[in-house]
């Protein structure tokens, strides 16, 4: 690393990518700090420097002792071992040592003490159990539509739904005689081992939230433009599949929102206030790609001046807002994305969002990277057509 590099990183202080030590540290905290970094994006420990980023600066006794330390706590403290980089550095006549961590590819990392850590801001902290599974999945390549349900059987397809989709999708019915069942929703991998996965659940069970509690969707339309309001004006938890999930969350917005007459004839069918279109490509966007490592469910809140449409998980990967707008994604749930063409609107080319806008412009994005979730924030019209209004709530 740049020696002026350094300079900066010390003038900016500590941060998710930047620790200070003053002096040598007992192995298994430097250990908590080498597993927080390797679990993350990596990151850098220069011994020498105070909290507040004053350069104080090692003697040649220091140095060694702390060359020796890395070497022996990323080997025997981390498990899998590790294999950090060490520079001293002469920094305004002082020596510092900068210790390199480089983003594990082995997550996830653990102490010799079986604690997992990850970097939060310039801190560390334990790993959730959930958290852990996903570092599990990124380095295994496992996704979590593909999880084995043990719990369940053949027996919790609802097989009406399911023949419906086959049907859909092979323009053909499903022959009993000349098919089994099980092997064919195994080929679809919504079956394996004689119990369902994830997306078979989700897809096609009879009861999902049996399994899978907290994949549902929670409705509130609050009095109010905050969600610490105290009243509401309506409020529903759906459960059941994707397409129940998502016919029942597009009853309950369309139902609430307001209809603008456009027209001067009465009886002329009313305008939503926000386009249907675009809240069925979000709505449909939060189903197919939310996290679901995460157990949590997908927040629909109306506010008097806008809509959130809340999805458990930050954006995968590369990912970025400005990139989602130009119609790039990233499959976070394979087999439900293949699949929901045949039970969604959905067209699975990445075009949801870009569609969303182009539908309805006043459309914003949170990537929320430390509260794990994405936010899609829909202004609803302060400006009210002259004709009637017809409201429906």
């Amino acid at each position: 690393m740049e020696t002026s590099h350094v300079i900066e990183k010390i003038a900016n202080g500590e941060d998710s990518y930047t620790q200070f030590k003053l002096r040598a540290v007992r192995a298994k905290d430097l250990a908590k700090e080498m597993v927080a970094f390797a679990n993350a994006e990596g990151g850098i420990i220069i011994f020498g420097i105070a909290d507040n980023g004053d350069i104080k600066g090692l003697n040649q006794t220091e140095i060694e002792e702390i060359g020796q330390l890395v070497g022996n706590c990323a080997n025997e403290n981390v498990r899998p071992p590790i294999h950090p980089l060490t520079e001293n550095k002469l920094i305004d006549e002082k020596k510092v040592t900068v210790v390199t961590i480089s983003k594990g590819a082995n997550k996830p990392y653990a102490t010799s003490s079986g604690d997992y850590y990850v970097k939060s801001g310039p801190d560390k902290k334990k790993i959730s159990q959930e958290e852990l599974r996903r570092l599990f999945a990124e380095s295994q390549h496992l996704f979590a539509d593909e999880e084995i349900i043990y719990k369940s059987s053949i027996n919790d397809i609802n097989t009406e739904l399911f023949f419906n989709f086959f049907k859909h999708k092979y323009k053909k019915e499903f022959n009993a005689k000349q098919m089994e069942l099980y092997q064919v929703l195994e080929n679809l991998n919504l079956m394996e081992n004689q119990h369902l996965t994830l997306a078979g659940n989700l897809f096609f069970g009879r009861y999902p939230q049996k399994f899978s509690p907290m994949f549902k969707v929670q409705c509130v339309y609050f009095d109010g433009n905050d969600i610490s309001a105290t009243t509401y004006r309506s409020k529903k938890d759906f459960e059941g599949t994707l397409g129940h999930l998502f016919e029942q969350t597009m009853t309950f917005l369309s139902s609430s929102l307001v209809s603008i007459q456009t027209e001067k004839e009465f009886n002329t069918p009313g305008m939503l206030e926000i386009s249907e279109e675009a809240l069925s490509e979000l709505v449909v966007n939060a189903l197919v790609h939310r996290d679901y490592f995460i157990c949590s469910s997908i927040k629909v809140f109306i506010f008097n001046e806008r809509v959130e449409i809340i999805s458990p998980g930050k954006l995968p990967n590369s990912l970025t807002i400005e990139r989602i707008k130009n119609g790039i994604s990233i499959a976070r749930n394979p087999i439900i994305n293949s699949l929901s063409q045949y039970v969604l609107p959905y067209s699975g080319l990445g075009s949801g969002i870009s569609r969303a806008l182009n539908l309805y412009a006043d459309i914003d994005f949170i990537n929320n990277i430390e509260q794990e979730e994405f936010k899609c924030i829909i202004k609803r019209q302060k400006k009210r057509s002259r004709l009637s209004l017809v409201g429906s709530h």
